[in-house]
């Protein structure tokens, strides 16, 4: 299983960055999938999960209604829409991914919940 993100970079505060996450190795359709950001000195922090296999997505409290996140069944891929951008959202964004169904929010309580992982993409906004 491999999780690949591209897209980061550096945004002016309230801009748009879209994260891409392409996945082989996998069927991705069986699998929840997430990004979780890390800030330095601070705990990672589930953003976004849905279950590849269709139905519900889910995002954490701090971008709700400004992140979205969305399924490319097609060509494996995972994306993130994230609008009116913060310097709170600076940060590094891990692809995860776990072989089961989406639990709901839950998920997005623990990095353990996820047991594949990308390489990370930079997000820097100011």
């Amino acid at each position: 299983v491999q999780l690949v993100e591209s897209g980061g970079g550096s945004v002016l505060v309230g801009g748009s960055l879209n994260l891409s996450c392409a996945a082989t190795g996998m069927s991705a359709s069986s699998m929840c999938m997430a990004w979780i950001r890390q800030v330095p000195g601070k705990e990672r922090e589930g953003v976004a999960a849905t279950y590849i296999g269709g139905g519900s997505t889910y995002y954490a409290d701090s971008v709700k209604g400004r992140f979205t996140i969305s399924r490319h069944n097609a060509n494996n891929t995972l994306t993130l829409q994230m609008d009116n951008l913060t310097p709170e959202d600076t940060g590094m964004y891990y692809c995860t991914a776990v072989r089961r169904s989406c639990a709901g929010t839950q998920d997005l309580a623990s990095s353990k919940n996820f047991n594949y992982w990308g390489q990370g993409t930079q997000v820097t906004v100011s």
